[in-house]
């Protein structure tokens, strides 16, 4: 089980978004690489203060949290079981520690000794259509996908304006004396260095446009409307920048025969009169091939059989679902002399005037049944 957020963060879930922050803060900086060096837990508890802090300060995470626990983001992307490196965690949150480090950060992301900024790459987004069989497996789809990535022959310097700090210092004369204050370089964006050289077939950037093929895991049970992340595969940042994400959204195709509802699956299935007096066995398609059910006599139109674990695998890893087949049976619309003769004289016989026992439910029964 995942540790509860307010617990790493030791707050209240009635903490306020200032005060949330400040815990954050203070266990970024205690377990922070700098003063840790080389302590893997303490690398630990660095990353589940940002995961947490991540939903926490996010008000439309922090509400579908609220609601349903780590079960609102398992396979969803984003962390999802850490999906963050040490690089994500100072490109997004870099400007929390404030002066705590001299300004910036040893080797990680977001920004470097001096006050030098990496700049991280656009996202890319993309849609990736999924049968229910693909999903009921898990799948690797291979992408085509166009991203942008740094052109050769591509140089740079160090940014003038700066001498490569990525911030600029600015002394100003006030009544209570003299103030420093270190903003930005606008120069450079604070990268610290700026473009050389740059080929024709390059942007501004320094960047161009390529074609590459990217393997995507999708693991068994994803939902329509889930999205996922590869890491790393969204566009390039220019100069030494972090690239940006692909993410993926996750497309169902409709079954000809199978519906959807969650982990479970509904399945269709028609009998005419005779085979629902007599019993009969009828092969029906589940995700996994085609099997074959049994029929008893006498069975009624309503009745519901259940498949255990013939379902969709649950995306948390708690077991599949159950495929529910639906009985129908069929009542021909039209007769020729001899049958309308044969139903007729059925009417007049006992045994098929209706007489439904405690045993046969109704049709809610029957639903509520299902769901229980």
């Amino acid at each position: 089980m995942k540790q509860d957020y307010y617990e790493i963060l030791g707050i209240d879930k009635s903490a306020s978004a200032a005060e949330i922050k400040k815990a954050y803060r203070k266990m970024a900086i205690k377990y922070h690489p700098d003063k840790n060096p080389g302590d893997t837990e303490a690398e630990e508890m660095f990353k589940k203060a940002a995961e947490a802090y991540e939903v926490l300060s996010d008000p439309d995470k922090k509400s579908r949290y609220d609601q349903y626990g780590h079960a609102a983001f398992d396979g969803a992307g984003g962390f999802g079981g850490g999906g963050m490196n040490m690089e994500d965690i100072f490109s997004q949150f870099g400007d929390i520690f404030g002066s705590a480090f001299g300004g910036g950060f040893s080797g990680f992301g977001g920004f470097s000794g001096g006050g030098q900024r990496r700049v991280k790459g656009s996202n890319l987004r993309i849609r990736v259509k999924l049968t229910l069989e693909e999903i009921a497996k898990g799948v690797e789809k291979k992408i085509k996908v166009k991203r942008k990535v740094q052109a050769p022959g591509v140089t740079y310097k160090t940014c003038s304006a700066c001498n490569g700090a990525g911030q600029v210092t600015r002394i100003t004369n006030t009544i209570l004396g003299r103030m420093q204050t270190a903003t930005t370089c606008n120069t450079c964006g604070g990268a610290g260095q700026v473009m050389d050289k740059r080929p024709a077939d390059a942007d501004s950037q320094g960047l161009k446009v390529v074609e590459e093929t990217v393997a995507i895991k999708i693991p068994a049970g994803v939902v329509e409307g889930m999205q996922l992340k590869v890491g790393g595969k969204g566009n390039e940042a220019p100069g030494n920048g972090v690239s940006g994400d692909l993410l993926v959204a996750i497309e169902e195709l409709e079954h000809d025969t199978l519906k959807r509802e969650g982990d479970n699956l509904h399945y269709d299935l028609y009998v005419s009169i005779s085979d629902a007096v007599l019993g009969t066995s009828k092969e029906i398609d589940t995700v996994s091939g085609k099997v074959r059910i049994k029929l008893e006599e006498g069975i009624q139109s309503g009745k519901i059989l259940r498949l255990r674990g013939k379902g969709i695998p649950s995306i948390n890893g708690y077991g599949s679902g159950d495929l529910l087949v639906h009985v129908n049976v069929w009542t021909p619309k039209k007769l020729n002399k001899e049958q309308r003769e044969f139903f007729e004289r059925m009417q007049q016989d006992e045994n098929f005037t209706p007489n439904p026992e405690k045993s046969d439910k109704s049709f809610f029964e029957k639903v509520k049944d299902m769901f229980s």
